[in-house]
């Protein structure tokens, strides 16, 4: 993963709990997957946005 070991991994996720506080993590680790699963999305149906682009150029 990225070339980061356990060690590091440890390292981030404590100064990340020490930045943020142990009640703001769960709200982040959901932002972003709701960001992440949106991202997808896009990736898989793209031609949604582009169907619609197509009909306000008219």
């Amino acid at each position: 993963m990225f070339g980061l070991g356990w060690p590091e991994i440890a390292i981030i996720a404590v100064v990340a709990l020490l930045i943020f506080g142990p009640k703001k993590i769960p709200e982040i680790g959901s932002a972003l997957g709701k960001t992440l699963r949106g991202f997808k999305d896009e990736i898989n149906n793209p031609q949604l946005e582009d169907a619609d682009s197509e009909e306000h150029e008219e």
